[in-house]
Formats: C-alpha cells, sequence, structure tokens
C-alpha cells in the first residue's frame, strides 16, 4: 500500500523519512481552519482531517497521513506569524513560561477507515530579553514555524526542556504515526 505525506512541511518529510517508510508528498490544498475558541486537540485534529481527506479524494489508493502542528499558551493557539514584529510578540509571550504544542493527525486508508489522534508536549522556554530574541531571529527564520520557534534550529538558545516527544513539536509524533499504519 502506497503511503502519502500531505503535508509540505521540509519538517515532517525529514521525521518521516528517518523511519524508513518509503512515501511520497502531495501537499495539501485543504485550507486550515483557525478557531481560537476550539480547545487545541480538536482544532488540531480538525485540521489534520481536512489536510488528509483533500488528498485522499486525490488519492484514493494510498494511505494518507495529514497532520497540523499548534503552539498554545494558556488554551490560546499561536500560528505561524505574519512579521517579524507578531514573531517577536509571541516569543516575549512564551519567554519563561511552560506551553503546550499539540499535533493532529489523521491516516486514512484505502478502504476510507480513519485514525484521527494527537500528541502534546510541554515546553519550556528561557527568560528571553529583546537581545536574545533578535539573537535567535538572526540564525531563524520564525515566520514559517508555529509559535515562532524551531525546536530543531538552535532550540537551546531558548528553551530549557520539554516533557513529552520531540517529534512532536517538530511537527510529527512519529511513533503513534507509525502504530497507527500498523
Amino acid at each position: 500500500m502506497p503511503i502519502v505525506l500531505a503535508s509540505s512541511s521540509p519538517r515532517r518529510r525529514e521525521l518521516l523519512a528517518g523511519t524508513g517508510l518509503i512515501f511520497e508528498v502531495v501537499v495539501s490544498p485543504a485550507e486550515e481552519i483557525h478557531d481560537a475558541s476550539m480547545k487545541p486537540d480538536v482544532l488540531c485534529e480538525l485540521n489534520a482531517t481536512l489536510k488528509a481527506a483533500a488528498v485522499a479524494a486525490l488519492r484514493p489508493d494510498a494511505a494518507i497521513i495529514g497532520a497540523d502542528t499548534l503552539v498554545f499558551i494558556a488554551g490560546i493557539p499561536l500560528g505561524k506569524p505574519k512579521d517579524l514584529e507578531e514573531a517577536g510578540a509571541m516569543l516575549r509571550r512564551l519567554s519563561g513560561r511552560v506551553h503546550q504544542v499539540c499535533t493532529g493527525v489523521c491516516v486514512i486508508f484505502p478502504d476510507g477507515k480513519k485514525q484521527v489522534f494527537h500528541d502534546i508536549t510541554e515546553v519550556t522556554f528561557l527568560v528571553l530579553d529583546d537581545a536574545a530574541i533578535a539573537e535567535y531571529f538572526s540564525r531563524v527564520n520564525p515566520l514559517d514555524k508555529a509559535g515562532a520557534y524551531g525546536i530543531q534550529e538552535f532550540g537551546e538558545r531558548i528553551i530549557s526542556g520539554i516533557r513529552g516527544s520531540f517529534d512532536n513539536v517538530m511537527g510529527l509524533p512519529v511513533a503513534k504515526v507509525i502504530e497507527a499504519l500498523g
């Protein structure tokens, strides 16, 4: 059975490739929903399902993996910032605090069966001043990352610890995906 990753994220591709699975990538045309009134896990699972379903319609012969990752602080979702000013505001908000990273995943099989699940990892940030944020942005493009940061790119400069899956913070809870694929 072919496997298709419904994602444009290079981090998700890298994580899935690290498992040794053979897969192809089809970018999902689905529009993500941004609704701060929804619970984090419900919102991420819904977006993952929308992405997977759109690609499943194009590739009914394959197992489709859709995923969506958001950063949440005090229940408020932080998506990808629109500019550096918003990115800086996000990191100032996360500074010195614990937040959650939620990735929703939907696997749709050729027979139409779905497995929908999520993973949540707690991330603790160091206290960051404006100089530390500017230095981080000089090394990392925050505009393509939920919450304006990537744990795998100089994460040690902004993060003091995590509780849960590192892969989940990168955008795909690999162990859970492998289990779902059976």
